[in-house]
């Protein structure tokens, strides 16, 4: 019978072993680049845990808009940096897809209402940085261009200034201009200016139109091609893909060089809308060209201007049509910089969009490769560890 006392024996045995065990716990050594100090504000900001989505940058973003087409790719993007990312949204089921994008508590939904200041408030007193991705491509009873794009842009910007927020990212677009046919790229305009005017450290971002897994371009066109035969299908589009923009977004949000710049992210080819037909038609192995005879510009207005009002569901908008018969500016304006400025190579349409436009092809054709219908893409890189 043991007597349960230690002799010196098994104490020496129990030494032993501790010491052969290996080091299970062990400090995370940390580095200068974890130390970040934002110049605007003097905050220092330090990241902390392991890398992935477990790891914590020590940043807090606020993206307005994070439930829309671009909101959910730079939600992804931010929170697998470990960024947290408050994500305010006006629809309870709207935002239930966020919640997985990042570790237990790292998107923090928050309920928010554009005319109610104190909502806004809330979403941005604990940031640092403050995306505002709100937009729409048509008009509501509640929401014109202007309220949306500009007084609610000015309201955003204001309340981030009064919580000293460092960092304001805007999204506008490629097309934005005062002088501009359509509505909307007029407000995108006046947008940017009264977000400059108030917060004169903002950077301004100006995506081209973007295509992705949900986007209302690139679907629209294989579903729903008589809704372009406009301009005689000559109108000239860059499409950037939406991961580009962003990856883009993304890297903004640490580099203080970024600061009161503007930048114009356009896709690397340039298409007309015939020819973006051609290449949907081969990724898609379906006869896309509309049939229809193209009617006058006044004409199309008038008609979808009648569609719009007869139903309650949104569209075809009468300045989606003119926005339709617009080409994409084709070289940077003055003062502002790119994807070059990341050292991000974008993606061509022939090169992603297969990966949702697969669908719409027939069984027998689902799996042909692109190369069939004599499409050129850009060449794999494969990266083989030995």
């Amino acid at each position: 019978m043991h007597s349960g006392r230690i002799t010196p024996s098994l104490l020496g045995h129990l030494k032993h072993q501790v010491r052969r065990q290996p080091l299970v716990i062990s400090e995370a050594k940390r580095c200068r680049h974890d130390l970040i100090k934002q110049s605007s504000t003097g905050k220092v900001i330090q990241s902390s845990g392991p890398p992935g989505r477990h790891s914590n940058t020590g940043l807090v973003a606020t993206v307005f808009g994070a439930t829309g087409f671009l909101g959910r790719y730079l939600v992804s993007k931010l929170a697998k940096q470990g960024t947290q990312v408050i994500v305010p949204y006006r629809d309870e089921d709207s935002k239930r897809h966020l919640r997985v994008m990042g570790d237990l508590g790292q998107i923090v939904p928050l309920e928010f209402d554009l005319e109610n200041e104190g909502f806004i408030n809330e979403c941005v007193r604990h940031s640092h940085v403050v995306y505002n991705l709100l937009g729409r491509e048509h008009e509501t009873k509640n929401y014109t261009y202007d309220r949306l794009l500009v007084d609610g842009a000015s309201k955003i910007s204001r309340i981030a200034k009064e919580n000293g927020v460092g960092r304001l990212i805007h999204v506008s677009h490629l097309n934005a201009s005062l002088d501009s046919p359509s509505k909307l790229y007029k407000a995108k305009a006046a947008g940017e200016s009264a977000v400059k005017e108030i917060f004169p450290d903002a950077t301004i971002v100006r995506p081209s139109i973007m295509f992705g897994q949900e986007d209302r371009f690139l679907n629209k066109m294989v579903t729903k091609p008589f809704t372009f035969q406009v301009n005689k299908l000559e109108t000239l589009v860059r499409p950037v893909s939406v991961l580009d923009v962003a990856e883009a977004m993304q890297l903004m949000s640490t580099a203080e060089s970024t600061i009161g710049k503007t930048f114009e992210l356009a896709g690397p080819r340039t298409y007309s809308h015939e020819e973006l037909f051609e290449v949907l038609e081969v990724l898609t192995h379906k006869s896309l060209t509309p049939s229809i005879i193209s009617l006058p510009l006044p004409v199309f207005k008038f008609l979808m201007k009648i569609v719009d009002k007869a139903v309650w569901w949104p569209t075809l908008s009468e300045d989606e049509i003119v926005r339709r018969c617009i080409d994409d500016k084709l070289e940077l304006s003055e003062g502002c910089y790119g994807f070059d400025y990341f050292g991000i190579e974008p993606d061509a349409v022939e090169n992603l969009a297969i990966t949702y436009l697969r669908y719409y092809r027939t069984a027998s054709l689902f799996d042909a490769p692109i190369e069939r219908g004599g499409l050129k893409v850009k060449p794999r890189n494969y990266h083989v560890v030995q």
